[in-house]
């Protein structure tokens, strides 16, 4: 699955545009490796975003096309939060 297309579906970015515009920016890696909007996500991957001042680490449990809004957090499990560091 696309990486703007799992983020959408997970909710973790609420729009399709908003998560493409944050992977061109250089701002999601996948286990480790800067990622594009057309990346493919796999179960088990690792993603890193960072959301302003924090970076959030994800574990992909599940892909999904058609996600209710309930069970979109199934999706994936957070790992860690962390503030951005200041270099």
């Amino acid at each position: 699955m696309r990486l703007d297309k799992f983020l959408k579906n997970s909710r973790l970015i609420k729009r399709r545009t908003l998560a493409k515009e944050v992977a061109d920016q250089g701002r999601i890696t996948i286990n480790g490796n800067p990622a594009k909007a057309a990346s493919n996500v796999s179960v088990g991957d690792e993603l890193t975003i960072q959301f302003g001042q924090k970076l959030v680490t994800v574990q992909v449990e599940s892909l999904k096309d058609i996600v209710r809004k309930e069970e979109a957090a199934s999706l994936y499990s957070i790992k860690k939060e962390e503030p951005v560091s200041q270099d």
